[in-house]
């Protein structure tokens, strides 16, 4: 099994890749098998969405992206020493205040006070939290924790950005202006994002590309290109061709649920 930090296979499909799993699994200590040959690559500078099931491997997915997790089988390459990752849930530390808390990674990683200040303020303003470096989480709202969260990870730079469903508790309209915001520091960042959420809409709108995962144990089943231009404008959800697309993908996801 590879973990490839920093070398990528010399495959022709996957020499430009940012991030790659090939032929992947887990099986778990209690036997559950949660992912099982699972391929997909993401080329520099792209995002992909995932949709699937339930329980059917996504987040574990990202967590062997990460070495959080080490699969069973398969080889996985990414560079980890440039790797942003947000969760579900926004994970501040309620003691720090919003400066502090974006500050978190670049301090374990032995950043000097002056630079990571700088990188923080930098990050924060980049966010649209500017004016909200002195508040602890306590104080925020969902989608504003959310924006610190980024801020953190994007406060390292990474080359590929891991997203687990991390708007999934928020309502509609801040969720859709979050994922604008979201577009906007993708362009803006140039990092490739691999993306886990149950929205169809949300991962049309978002991604490059959209992965459609199977009931577990969890692979790719199908594979739908996304052929909105960015920048996205708001009203692209409203379009016969978006919700074409949708369609679509809510159809593979059907057929994978009741097979």
């Amino acid at each position: 099994m590879t973990t490839g930090e920093e070398t990528f296979p010399p495959h022709t499909q996957l020499a430009n890749a940012a991030l790659a799993f090939d032929q992947v699994s887990v099986r778990f200590p209690d036997g559950v098998q949660a992912l099982e040959d699972v391929s997909l690559s993401l080329k520099t500078g792209e995002f992909v969405s995932i949709v699937g099931p339930s329980g059917c491997g996504k987040s574990t997915l990202l967590r062997v992206a990460s070495g959080l997790m080490q699969q069973t089988a398969g080889d996985v390459w990414v560079d980890r020493k440039q790797l942003g990752y947000t969760f579900q849930d926004a994970t501040l530390l309620p003691w720090r205040k919003v400066l502090g808390n974006v500050e978190l990674l670049m301090e374990l990683r032995g950043y000097a006070p002056a630079e990571r200040q700088k990188i923080a303020l930098e990050q924060i303003e980049m966010v649209g939290l500017s004016g909200f470096e002195g508040y602890y989480p306590k104080s925020l709202s969902g989608g504003m924790l959310m924006r610190v969260s980024l801020a953190r990870s994007l406060a390292l730079n990474p080359n590929v950005f891991l997203f687990d469903e991390p708007f999934g508790a928020l309502d509609e309209i801040t969720r859709e202006r979050l994922n604008d915001e979201l577009i906007a520091l993708y362009l803006k960042q140039g990092f490739s994002g691999l993306f886990i959420t149950h929205s169809i809409a949300e991962a049309v709108y978002l991604s490059s590309k959209v992965a459609v995962m199977s009931k577990r144990p969890g692979r790719i089943v199908e594979v739908f290109d996304v052929g909105f231009a960015y920048p996205r404008e708001p009203d692209l959800r409203y379009t016969p061709e978006f919700s074409a697309l949708c369609g679509q993908i809510s159809k593979s996801l059907r057929e994978v649920m009741e097979a």
